[in-house]
């Protein structure tokens, strides 16, 4: 049986440190074979850099994901692509003027892991820059093009705001990839199963990010917002003292390539 386990948006500093302290006990007592996350958040927030990506690989987390704020700090983002382009992995559905690549292929002793990273649509528009083409026919393309014989599973980051047009995707993908998961909203969703044609899905995994926050942002400066409707800069959190953890492990048969159980976690850690 092949393990999976991937972490949910890592949120800035709290997200980070949180990971790096449970990450050592997690990999010892489920031994996985492939350890993912999705970092679009990771710099204090928004985007990521070298220095932030390469503290989770020395972790040990071996592939990444990205999102609508992938490119927040563009030059170091950038960077970060080029440099890692072969752990991480940027969405596929956007312009291919980014840097990085739309596809990576692990390596593990039961056999090629392809991941990928789709954008959802719906109410994504005033989110992102660039236009976001359909996830549905671009993950058709996508497929075609990487799924090869020598791929053992195939796990999709699912990065979208609606949680109709992620299980949809989780539908329409049902059968044809190992895995779907949901990630963005920051919000662990109760909602993991293998759907009829082997498929693990959940609407999102939720986020690894400061607790007591508002989806990792301060809750004061959230509040400002909404409160008044004048647009006011988000911030992390970095003196939290509490962070929730949010993940799940995924038992693939190799032989198949179709999910056995998808087991979610989502707890709340001291940060030391």
């Amino acid at each position: 049986m092949l393990k999976i386990l991937f972490f949910g948006d890592i949120a800035g500093e709290p997200g980070r440190k949180a990971v790096r302290q449970a990450l050592p006990a997690i990999l010892e007592n489920e031994q996985p074979d492939l350890v993912l996350a999705n970092v679009e958040n990771l710099a204090h927030g928004k985007g990521v850099t070298v220095k932030t990506l390469e503290e989770l690989i020395r972790a040990g987390i071996q592939g990444f994901t990205g999102g609508n704020h992938i490119f927040s700090k563009r030059e170091f983002s950038n960077e970060a692509l080029e440099k890692y382009a072969a752990v991480l992995v940027r969405p596929v559905n956007i312009s291919s003027i980014y840097s990085g690549k739309a596809q990576a292929v692990f390596e593990t002793t039961k056999g090629k892991v392809l991941l990928g990273n789709f954008l959802g649509q719906v109410f994504m528009e005033n989110q992102f820059p660039e236009i976001v083409g359909p996830p549905f026919a671009s993950v058709s393309e996508w497929l075609d093009q990487h799924k090869t014989e020598q791929i053992k599973a195939v796990l999709i980051d699912f990065h979208a705001e609606a949680t109709s047009e992620k299980v949809a995707f989780g539908y329409f993908l049902d059968g044809k990839v190992s895995a779907v998961v949901g990630t963005h909203t920051h919000i662990p969703t109760a909602d993991a199963k293998i759907l009829p044609g082997g498929t693990a899905y959940i609407t999102d995994v939720g986020m690894c990010g400061a607790a007591g926050s508002v989806l990792g942002v301060k809750k004061e400066l959230s509040l400002e917002r909404f409160l008044t409707g004048k647009k006011v800069a988000f911030d992390i959190p970095d003196d939290a003292e509490l962070a929730e953890l949010s993940y799940v492990i995924i038992n693939i048969d190799e032989n198949s390539g179709k999910s056995q159980d998808i087991k979610p976690i989502h707890q709340i850690t001291k940060i030391k």
